[in-house]
């Protein structure tokens, strides 16, 4: 113990610089890193006057809040989402461009987080952080602490739990729903905690779908007890997403369940508050809350409603793109696959046969780009060189090592669908108002309406607890006065 206020006091000076006599605000002892799945800004606020004084109220009064959160990459899901958050940096540096992608070694689809050197604790899946290629806010704090720091994500969803906790965690939990176990990875555990085992024994019989949020809010606070977050000199960090999806919406049931959903999460957000408040005191931990970026409405039937819309297809036109570069070059197999909108291109076929790949691209873009319900078709070629206005999202989020030679971008309405693996999603453009909110840590309330993009969470807590952001993060820290 004594070891651990040592580095946290040497880690105060040197990090921090040159003391301020007297004005020198404290390190919080503990920051409380919350993610809501598919959070919006314009649903809270909808259900303000039903809401408990402790809760968002407290939050969007006491808190710094920033209204216009914006990610800088395009398409956003959880996974993306969160390694964003975590890294301080978009998904073509820190390699996370989606739940899955395609292994372009052996063209089969992988999870994010798999990993089949490691055993699953509670759970038959194999897991780790692997493929996250960037430190995480969480690896800077465990490295700038000499290992001292206590570390855990916790998350209902393995993807979200695993990229939340990053290299260094000492734990991430994630609930396996066959057993109703919160379960994780042997790359974190050696030795299963005997206070998971106990919550496990004890709580598990008593998950529902319905409580999903108070079970993360359970055993977060247990966890916090159990692993003595917070009660010494060193930061320590908890990452925790919650869900605020709702699966029927545009329903008056739906409409039940959005109220019911973000009235729960107002509850778990004072329950959680409260009791670490208690714990640790208002300044000695920061929360930081915020959303994913995006909505999952599932289906939509444009076509019962007249509205314009169509299906395009995209492993018929990987496979009539063939035809074509066949009929140009000779016969062969110069598509390998397709995954959701992207087609992978056989590149050692096409070294081999001493195409030129900027030819090749060009007229795979000319043809595409002529099938009904195409917007855009984008080139790696596009993607790696290019910034420009129009694809700049798009730019920040494709990593080569991940994504396709080609991306196809059809017009909002229409579906996408591979008939080979039954992938297939509606593309929209809607935008998706979330918050950004730094709650503690003698952060005065302050409304800040410029917009304030994700990246710039990971340099934020960095700053407040003084230690170095990640090492691909460029983004500045949001300040704000303490």
């Amino acid at each position: 113990m004594v070891n651990k206020y040592i580095t946290a006091s040497i880690l105060a000076v040197v990090v921090s610089g040159p003391l301020r006599s007297q004005t020198m605000v404290t390190v919080p002892r503990l920051v409380v890193n919350i993610t809501i799945d598919q959070l919006r800004t314009d649903y809270i606020e909808a259900f303000m006057p039903y809401y408990g004084e402790n809760g968002f109220k407290k939050l969007f009064k006491q808190g710094v809040v920033c209204h216009n959160a914006q990610y800088t990459f395009a398409p956003v899901d959880r996974a993306s989402s969160i390694a964003s958050i975590m890294t301080g940096t978009i998904p073509s540096n820190n390699g996370i461009t989606g739940f899955s992608w395609l292994d372009k070694s052996y063209l089969i689809p992988v999870k994010c987080v798999d990993d089949n050197r490691y055993e699953g604790v509670f759970t038959d899946e194999h897991t780790s952080p692997q493929n996250i290629t960037t430190t995480t806010i969480n690896d800077e704090l465990k490295i700038s602490t000499g290992g001292d720091a206590v570390v855990y994500s916790i998350a209902l969803d393995r993807d979200a739990a695993v990229i939340g906790g990053g290299h260094a965690a000492d734990g991430a939990l994630w609930l396996n729903k066959s057993n109703n176990c919160w379960c994780s990875s042997s790359y974190y555990f050696k030795k299963i905690p005997d206070w998971l085992k106990s919550y496990n024994l004890i709580y598990g019989p008593g998950f529902t779908e319905d409580n999903i949020n108070s079970n993360i809010t359970n055993i977060a606070l247990e966890c916090v007890s159990s692993t003595k977050m917070g009660e010494d000199n060193t930061p320590d960090m908890l990452t925790l997403t919650y869900t605020a999806r709702v699966p029927e919406q545009g329903s008056r049931k739906g409409s039940q369940q959005l109220q019911n959903t973000y009235l729960q999460l107002d509850r778990e957000m004072e329950k959680l508050i409260s009791k670490i408040e208690s714990k640790v005191g208002r300044s000695g931990v920061l929360f930081v809350i915020t959303g994913t970026g995006y909505q999952d409405d599932g289906e939509t039937e444009y076509d019962k409603y007249r509205i314009p819309t169509g299906t395009f297809y995209i492993n018929r036109t990987a496979n009539l793109l063939n035809m074509y570069l066949s009929a140009i070059y000779g016969q062969d197999q110069y598509v390998e696959s397709c995954f959701f909108n992207q087609i992978f291109l056989n590149i050692n076929k096409i070294e081999q046969r001493r195409i030129s790949m900027d030819d090749i691209l060009d007229r795979a873009q000319s043809f595409i780009i002529q099938n009904a319900g195409v917007r855009n078709v984008f080139t790696r070629k596009d993607l790696l060189l290019s910034s420009g206005e129009n694809n700049s999202k798009l730019h920040n989020w494709y990593n080569p090592n991940r994504c396709g030679d080609l991306i196809v971008e059809v017009f909002p309405g229409w579906k996408m669908l591979n008939e080979d693996n039954h992938q297939q999603y509606l593309s929209k453009e809607s935008f998706v108002p979330f918050p950004l909110v730094f709650y503690g840590a003698h952060a005065t309330a302050e409304n800040v309406t410029v917009p304030v993009t994700i990246d710039r969470i990971a340099p934020t807590i960095a700053k407040v607890i003084r230690i170095r952001a990640p090492n691909a993060c460029g983004a500045a820290p949001v300040y704000f006065r303490q």
